[in-house]
């Protein structure tokens, strides 16, 4: 005896594919945006790390564009690396910085978790 094999897609598994595909399409020069400015901030950020600099007004201008670039793990590995080297500096800003982080992308990971556990 057979068993009829079950379509183990449904009819809207294709809809959402082809929509996930489209979004990603979309998504692609926005993410290549955000590599290059993290490689542009490298060079800065390790600078600044290795130097000591304690050029309070550049550190932070440097965190604030860091902040939207990380999404990305590279992006996130920079922000962190400066943040340690300014918590030397003045921790309750860097503090702020870390906060700032976390409202902005922490939150959807935690909301991400919650739908899930739900």
């Amino acid at each position: 005896m057979t068993i009829p094999h079950k379509q183990t897609t449904t009819p809207g598994a294709a809809v959402y594919q082809d929509l996930l595909a489209e979004l990603s399409a979309a998504i692609a020069p926005l993410q290549a945006l955000h590599q290059q400015a993290v490689e542009a901030l490298a060079l800065s950020v390790q600078e600044m790390v290795r130097s000591g600099s304690r050029d309070v007004q550049r550190i932070e201008h440097t965190l604030d564009q860091l902040l939207g670039h990380a999404c990305l793990p590279e992006g996130l590995t920079l922000f962190k690396a400066l943040c340690r080297h300014y918590w030397t500096l003045n921790p309750q800003a860097t503090a702020s910085y870390v906060r700032a982080y976390r409202e902005l992308w922490d939150a959807d990971d935690k909301n991400d978790t919650e739908e899930v556990q739900a």
